[in-house]
């Protein structure tokens, strides 16, 4: 399954307790279709960055619309390659 990059533009104060809403009416909502996988916060850039498996990035924006409306999405980035530091022993 292609592997996906959501970005979220959500401000430089973004706190777990503000952060765990939105998982939680995420993590139900996952399927074979679209599955989150993490979530990474740069409070410098003030965005989250999030890790998704899925069919393509429409049953992500899909999910995204019914789960958590609310949540601004900057784009959603089809992942080509992925390269590891184990690649190069």
């Amino acid at each position: 399954m292609p592997r996906f990059l959501v970005v979220h533009p959500v401000g430089k104060e973004l706190t777990l307790d503000a952060a765990a809403p939105i998982g939680k009416a995420v993590k139900p909502m996952l399927g074979p279709d679209a599955y989150w996988i993490r979530s990474s916060y740069a409070r410098e850039e003030g965005k989250l960055y999030c890790e998704w498996d899925a069919a393509d990035a429409s049953s992500i924006r899909r999910l995204l619309s019914k789960a958590a409306p609310d949540l601004p999405t900057e784009g959603v980035y089809k992942l080509e390659m992925r390269v590891d530091a184990e690649d190069f022993r």
